[in-house]
């Protein structure tokens, strides 16, 4: 047995926790040094040495001898290639994705929801129109500041709305974040009311996001369209709108003919 597996077996998190930061770390740089994996995770030399060892022996890493540097093994592949098959986006989903791109002129996105998780699925962006760049939170925290997180909690009951909110918090991650329960549960009844949810500078300063959910056969909310870009994206609301109900539209009878 491996000392991967003996540390997995006594249920060691802090292991867990590190190996983990250090496979995010060797991701984000496209591949790092054992000192550089040590600023970036403000681990001990020794540590990082420790577990890339342990990484190398599982092939969730590689070792570059010659460049003195290590990269993703063939296990991050492996994982990566399953949640892409799982996810499953179609080629329709992709085409009304990149077609809203190019129609407005803003960075567009396919969001699925995964149990009580938003994940971006698809993005069709460019440097003129830029995807949302993560700062200090991420989706699943901001939820609530997010055009796309806003349609997924419309989506659920009260009774689950609480709970994820419970789990995940109301953070302020702008002055203009809603952080009442009570604001944001009217906010929402109105979001469920009109189809359409919008997010003025809740997630990002100088950010406006809007979105529309997508369901299947069955009726669920199962992701939305959504479209992010600068203040001036208030200017065309009523354009926004129509090409986000249409795109909503198409891709939800996509996903009903493949439940069918």
């Amino acid at each position: 047995m491996t000392d991967v597996r003996l540390a997995r077996d006594r249920g060691s998190d802090g292991a867990l926790l590190r190996a983990l930061s250090i496979l995010e770390a060797v991701a984000d740089s496209n591949g790092a040094s054992a000192k550089e994996i040590a600023a970036i995770t403000d681990l001990p030399l020794p540590t990082v040495y420790r577990v890339v060892r342990l990484l190398v022996a599982e092939d969730y890493l590689v070792h570059l001898r010659s460049e003195h540097r290590f990269e993703l093994g063939f296990k991050v592949h492996h994982l990566a290639t399953s949640l892409h098959r799982q996810l499953g986006v179609p080629p329709v989903v992709r085409a009304e994705v990149a077609r809203l791109h190019a129609d407005l002129g803003a960075a567009a996105y396919w969001t699925v929801y995964r149990g009580s998780n938003v994940v971006v699925a698809y993005i069709a962006d460019s440097p003129e129109a830029p995807r949302i760049r993560l700062l200090d939170f991420g989706l699943h925290e901001g939820a609530h500041g997010t055009a796309f997180g806003k349609v997924m909690l419309a989506g659920m009951t009260p009774a689950q709305r609480r709970e994820y909110l419970d789990a995940h918090g109301m953070p302020a991650m702008t002055p203009t974040t809603i952080t009442s329960a009570e604001e944001l549960e009217e906010h929402l009844e109105k979001v469920s009311r009109v189809g359409i949810a919008w997010e003025y500078e809740e997630f990002q300063p100088g950010l406006v996001c809007a979105a529309v959910g997508a369901r299947d056969a069955a009726g669920r909310m199962v992701g939305s369209v959504a479209v992010s870009g600068g203040p001036g994206l208030r200017r065309h609301e009523p354009e926004v709108e129509r090409a986000l109900r249409a795109a909503a539209s198409r891709v939800s009878r996509c996903l009903r003919g493949r439940d069918a």
